[in-house]
């Protein structure tokens, strides 16, 4: 019959697993903000290939706070949109590479924690399995 041990983890471990659980949630929100740019991004290339599709002539409105307003010209909200591709482009990249980051660190942490709380497991299994010292 195997004895079941419970084992106190040292301070730096739990430590070591709060850090890890907030590198989850780090990446969870990570990955929502990635899908978020994602989706904008899709939105402002769909219209801009929407938009050139339009004679140069046509009416062209834009958002403006919550109302919509005509544009000078065709060209104008072109210039917009293309800039606003850019920026989201760049953001895009950059959440990217803090995700793929976090990936590693997250990963490295999950390791790091197993051997750990492996090596925490058959020290506590070794002492368990020790005879008690008799008396002297």
């Amino acid at each position: 019959m195997a004895s079941s041990v419970i084992v106190a983890l040292p301070a730096k471990l739990q430590n070591e697993i709060k850090q890890y659980q907030r590198i989850q949630q780090d990446l969870a929100q990570m990955d929502q903000q990635r899908l978020q740019l994602d989706l904008k991004l899709r939105e402002v290339t769909h219209t801009l290939e929407e938009l050139k599709t339009l004679p140069p002539e046509s009416a062209v409105y834009r958002p403006i706070g919550a109302l919509m307003v005509k544009a000078k010209d065709h060209q104008e909200v072109l210039d917009i949109l293309t800039e606003e591709k850019e920026t989201l482009e760049v953001r895009l990249k950059s959440t990217e590479r803090q995700e793929n980051s976090l990936k590693e660190r997250y990963t490295t942490m999950q390791r790091e924690i197993t051997e750990e709380l492996q090596a925490a497991n058959v020290a506590a299994a070794a002492s368990a399995t020790r005879p008690a010292p008799g008396p002297g």
